[in-house]
């Protein structure tokens, strides 16, 4: 009989309601689920798909939130709140939260993901059955991926980090999961781990993965103030309080630009329609 462990999921038989709470047959053993981690229509009899965690009393208890990942398989979950003595949370899908700890972190601080990126992952167990995260090696990544199609050659792709080198990037593109590799001279930035980014692929390499770059085709290239104003946009999320209508003071405080060279480079953005402002606020079109 298999034995049910924190981590992995499991199908075992409703017995019976009590209270806020469902009970469950675990191999002979009572496993509690509460009322608000089930589905709606299940009752006693059934047989569910549940995902098992220990509680902060210690015991084993489950879940039919099932997670993006588990101690077997691996998948995305969203930065909720980092801490620096201790790591990163991130929500897998399921009902609690996990951390990743620190040490699985970028050493050069400003490199750690924010609020929202999201890590590629697994779970793993504390010897108290505490569960965390675990980021995916690269040899478990490589067993993940899709091979690329050549027809991508020169195609722009939405991609995340998951680890960073001195010598480049390594991404994977969603919801797809290829591997694209992007050498340090194709990024004007280096990106933090977890964070989402478009990609150009520039190369397919024989094992079905991708080379690629962060950096515009020369048509695309600005130059200049707008390519400024460009940046810092990406940079703070796609939105900033600065318009037409900003002082010059304030523009020349946050981007060293002229009030005139900075309405300059608005118009230029605007124009090509990468902008657009409201409300006494510049937003960054999504493509």
């Amino acid at each position: 009989m298999e034995q049910l462990q924190a981590g992995y999921t499991a199908e075992l038989n409703v017995l019976q309601r009590e209270g806020s709470r469902w009970i469950l047959d675990g191999n002979g053993e009572e496993i509690m689920m509460n009322v608000s981690d089930a589905e709606e229509h299940i009752q006693e009899g059934d047989k569910v798909q549940v995902f098992l965690y220990m509680n902060r009393r210690g015991e084993l208890t489950a879940t039919m939130q099932i997670p993006n990942m588990t101690a077997g398989t691996y998948g995305w979950a969203r930065v909720i709140r980092i801490e620096d003595k201790e790591g990163v949370y991130v929500d897998i899908g399921s009902s609690f939260e996990v951390l990743v700890n620190r040490a699985d972190m970028p050493q050069v601080r400003s490199l750690w993901p924010k609020t929202d990126d999201a890590l590629y992952m697994t779970l793993r167990m504390d010897l108290g059955g505490t569960i965390f995260g675990r980021l995916a090696t690269e040899e478990r990544v490589m067993e993940q991926i899709t091979e690329a199609p050549p027809t991508l050659l020169n195609a722009n792709l939405v991609a995340r980090a998951y680890r960073l080198l001195p010598v480049g990037s390594f991404m994977l593109s969603v919801p797809e999961n290829y591997r694209i590799f992007i050498h340090n001279t194709e990024q004007a930035k280096e990106p933090r781990l977890g964070q989402e980014v478009e990609v150009r692929v520039i190369g397919l390499r024989d094992d079905g993965t991708l080379n690629g770059s962060m950096l515009p085709r020369k048509e695309e290239r600005l130059g200049g103030d707008a390519e400024i104003l460009l940046n810092y946009l990406n940079e703070v999320g796609g939105r900033m309080p600065f318009t037409d209508k900003s002082s010059p003071e304030e523009i020349k405080e946050m981007f060293q630009l002229s009030k005139a060279s900075f309405k300059r480079a608005l118009g230029k953005l605007m124009k090509e329609g990468r902008i657009e402002q409201s409300g006494g606020w510049t937003t960054l079109k999504r493509h």
